[in-house]
């Protein structure tokens, strides 16, 4: 008969192993342990509770009190969870470069967010970690979990997750590879796997920027300001809880193979795993490859994909951050996010109803969409024209989009110049691309933006 469990808490671990097979690992054996099965869907929910069990333990954190933590993420969902279930306040520093469904999750765990800069390091007044121990001095009775320095990150690890590991693998394995953010997980697995057998090789897989690959490898490094997109995982500092002497190797994972590799993983394996993961798969695969004896080799899932679905799993933000395959062409093409051509756009009939352009703007978080007929653009319908025309008639929304469409276009061809398109997008206009009479797509000041944020650019 199969056990009630009466506290969420208790589904906290003993997570599945798979062993992966459509990635070429060479003479190795790679095996994931499903991390995104944890009931927050990471493996942060481990440490989550035992930071907050070992400050109760001790005496740190009172019944009805307030917890304090920087995080970029997943630490905060563990530690919110787990707050909630127990009633205490949580309020979390969030650097701004972590995904909506992440902010919309803690959120709905109640807990308060204090957005502030990811572009930053330690030291600065608004770097994550040094703000949120400001926050904490200043609030009396509150409880500063601090991952990156407390012991009851590692011991989580030590004490559940590589147990674990070891029995669900019959004892025969030969190299972990793990990520490092806080530190707390290569090192809770190296204190116990070291134990048992001295032979297994602890590896950690680093995004490109971060330091920790050249404190390892090198023994020293040398912060230059990068910046990586993964989320979760990679410093630009060696926090407290990482022993670099228990790291045996590391190697660097680009953020386009990261996100490549989340794709593969979820089109042949049918995993759907967060932007760490990506790191974490594409290091194990590129490490076993490196093996000239077989070895049966264990990573994470780290996380569920579900809360990357607006960034890692979306076409249009990929190609913003230059994370695709796609080539340059060297004219106005390059800018367009959503093409048209490639059924990539959202689209509306003539005689659809206002209600449904309104329906297709809100799910897809667009402004404007483009009218087409027969495949060819006829019209353009964006916000304003709704309001203007919904504002004092709610009936209206059972209107044709023909009737209050805008049909005097204003193109540009594909080859014209950035200051032709500088001048129609100050205009406060949408730039409308056609090659020849194929319509092509939308150029809005966003993605301007983008081309001079990827310092991109164009011979026009």
């Amino acid at each position: 008969m199969s056990e009630i469990e009466d506290s969420l808490l208790n589904l906290i671990g003993n997570t599945p192993i798979i062993k992966l097979e459509s990635f070429d690992t060479g003479k190795c054996d790679l095996f994931v342990k499903l991390e995104n099965h944890n009931p927050g869907g990471s493996i942060k929910d481990r440490i989550g509770l035992s930071i907050i069990e070992e400050a109760e333990k001790s005496g740190k954190i009172k019944p009805g009190g307030t917890i304090i933590e920087a995080t970029a993420g997943n630490t905060g969902i563990g530690l919110a969870l787990v707050a909630a279930i127990k009633g205490y306040k949580m309020i979390l520093v969030i650097p701004d470069k972590m995904s909506r469904e992440k902010i919309l999750h803690l959120e709905g765990l109640g807990a308060e967010i204090i957005l502030t800069r990811s572009d930053v390091s330690e030291g600065h007044p608004d770097y994550y970690q040094d703000l949120a121990r400001r926050i904490a001095k200043d609030m009396p009775g509150s409880f500063f979990a601090d991952q990156f320095s407390n012991p009851a990150n590692p011991l989580a690890h030590r004490t559940s997750t590589g147990p674990e590991i070891w029995e669900q693998m019959g004892t025969e394995i030969d190299a972990v590879i793990a990520g490092v953010g806080s530190g707390g997980t290569i090192t809770g697995l190296a204190e116990f796997f070291k134990e048992k057998n001295a032979n297994i090789q602890m590896v950690a897989a680093d995004p490109v920027g971060s330091v920790v690959a050249d404190a390892v490898i090198k023994g020293s490094f040398k912060y230059e300001g990068g910046t990586w997109l993964v989320e979760g995982i990679g410093e630009d500092f060696i926090p407290t809880n990482l022993n670099l002497d228990l790291i045996d190797d590391a190697v660097v994972v680009s953020d386009k193979d990261a996100f490549k590799t989340l794709r593969k993983l979820l089109k042949d394996e049918g995993i759907l795993g967060g932007s760490s993961t990506g790191t974490l798969i594409s290091g194990a695969v590129q490490w076993c490859k490196r093996q000239t004896t077989p070895k049966r080799v264990v990573t994470f899932v780290c996380d569920t994909g579900n809360k990357y679905l607006s960034k890692a799993f979306s076409g249009s933000w990929l190609k913003d951050n230059k994370l695709t395959d796609e080539k340059n062409r060297g004219n106005l093409s390059d800018l367009i996010n959503r093409r048209a051509d490639k059924s990539e756009m959202v689209t509306v009939r003539p005689e659809d109803t206002l209600m449904t352009a309104y329906n297709r703007m809100r799910a897809s978080d667009v402004s404007q969409l483009p009218v087409l007929k027969d495949d060819k653009l006829v019209g353009i319908v964006d916000e304003e024209d709704l309001l203007l025309n919904v504002y004092s008639d709610e009936k209206l929304f059972s209107e044709e989009i023909g009737s209050i469409m805008v049909s005097k276009l204003d193109t540009l061809d594909v080859n014209a110049n950035e200051k032709d398109l500088y001048k129609t997008l100050s205009e406060g206009k949408i730039a409308i691309i056609f090659d020849r009479e194929k319509f092509l797509g939308f150029i809005t000041r966003v993605d301007l933006i983008n081309r001079y944020k990827n310092l991109k650019s164009f011979d026009g």
